[in-house]
């Protein structure tokens, strides 16, 4: 007799029921995952596919004539005088010579505006500058194009388009089609993205500034977040009375790692900048308010980490002869390590993509130079990104999305980081 004639007809509907509910259970786990990831590749795509071509940027070489005449008249050769000398003549000339055919006023004006100005006057100024020697020589140069002639070699400017309704006129096309046979216009690597600071020209415009103050602010962050959330996590863990108290203080703890991010920045800004009376802009208070977000993480982590150490190890320390804080530091603690490196790891990876404390301390001044130290104004990566994001212009797209690349990049290296210290660390226990 099988066995099937011992199972009545109601369970078998019931199991067939159930397997049912498990299949559309695991069918929709399937499908959620699958969204997921769609939607993942979907704005990695988007992203890379915005940003990857400011990467790269079209360039001129020419031949400058650093002419006395403009630029020194007496010979004195003075350094503040050299500073304010007319570059933007030396510039004109240059493109003027490229196409002598050219004499009408508003055609020269044309010409000229193939090459990025500011940037080309500001590369000749800073040159004569450091070696005034150079006046009355030819030297050749590379200087960015504008950004319209970039976009237009880059396909954003479609040519096809009426020319009325494209900032590049049917001359201009043509003129820069002709210095890109004749090999004056090339496309190279742009490493004008990751040298220069912000610039209100979207050629010259890059994250130098935005990046170190990362870093400062970072720095700042970890050293005061790091021991103080350490610290907090081994007393509340391994010290502290089990009371009402304590338990009040870890419930506030858990809290805060809850909080959105830009409370903080409104506790900074009544602390440290209005009552404190700090300035705004600096690394050293973005670091501090960085910290104070990431304090409840990185004590959490530690917990968490000292927790999932064996309580036999504190117990054999005790067994023979070792204090408490001897077996908590000797012994629990190297244990916790990893745990605790890769919480207060992954803590600074997510504050440094935080924006809304870093905008509430009036992070967001337009930084043309890059900070020296934590007390000099400064933006971040995460604010740069919101700046550029607000300007109009199809080339600030770009560079938005190749500063968002570089951000992801980092994060990514960072939580890589985090996981391989991990596992590393793991395998010496």
């Amino acid at each position: 007799m099988s066995e099937n004639n011992f199972v009545s007809p109601q369970a078998v509907k019931r199991l067939k029921k159930r397997r049912g509910v498990e299949f559309r259970f695991r069918l929709w786990g399937q499908a959620a995952v699958g969204f997921a990831l769609a939607a993942l590749v979907w704005l990695l795509v988007s992203i890379v596919g915005t940003g990857h071509s400011a990467f790269s940027q079209h360039f001129m070489t020419l031949d400058f004539e650093l002419s006395e005449t403009t630029l020194d008249p007496t010979g004195a050769r003075d350094a503040e005088k050299l500073r304010g000398a007319n570059y933007r003549r030396i510039v004109q000339q240059t493109l003027y010579a490229q196409f002598p055919e050219v004499t009408e006023r508003k055609a020269k004006q044309e010409v000229f505006a193939l090459v990025s100005a500011s940037g080309a006057t500001n590369q000749l100024r800073q040159m004569v500058y450091q070696d005034p020697s150079l006046i009355g020589q030819t030297v050749r140069v590379t200087v960015p194009t504008s950004d319209q002639v970039d976009q237009l070699f880059k396909g954003y400017i479609k040519r096809e388009t009426a020319e009325d309704r494209r900032k590049v006129s049917d001359r201009q096309i043509a003129w820069a089609d002709t210095l890109k046979e004749r090999g004056v216009i090339r496309k190279k690597f742009n490493k004008i993205l990751f040298t220069n600071p912000d610039s209100r020209d979207p050629e010259l415009a890059g994250i130098a500034s935005a990046i170190l103050g990362s870093v400062m602010i970072l720095v700042v962050a970890f050293v005061l977040a790091f021991p103080i959330g350490v610290g907090s996590a081994i007393y509340l863990d391994e010290f502290a009375p089990k009371n009402k108290f304590t338990d009040f203080i870890e419930l506030n703890i858990n809290n805060l790692a809850a909080v959105p991010s830009i409370v903080f920045g409104l506790l900074g800004l009544a602390v440290f900048l209005n009552f404190m009376g700090m300035p705004r802009s600096i690394p050293l208070v973005g670091g501090m308010v960085l910290a104070l977000r990431v304090f409840p993480t990185i004590t959490i982590a530690t917990r968490s980490a000292l927790q999932s150490v064996s309580p036999s190890i504190v117990d054999g320390a005790l067994s023979l002869g070792a204090s408490h804080t001897q077996a908590v530091f000797k012994q629990k603690l190297p244990l916790a390590g990893p745990g605790i490196l890769t919480g207060s790891i992954i803590g600074m990876a997510q504050a440094l993509g935080e924006t809304a404390p870093l905008l509430m301390i009036g992070m967001v001044a337009f930084v043309t130079e890059v900070p020296t130290s934590i007390a000099e104004p400064a933006t971040a990566l995460p604010v740069q990104i919101f700046l550029w994001s607000d300007s109009a212009e199809r080339a600030w797209a770009e560079r938005t999305s190749a500063a968002i690349i570089v951000l992801l990049v980092v994060l990514i290296t960072m939580n890589g980081f985090a996981i391989w210290l991990r596992n590393r660390l793991e395998k010496r226990r």
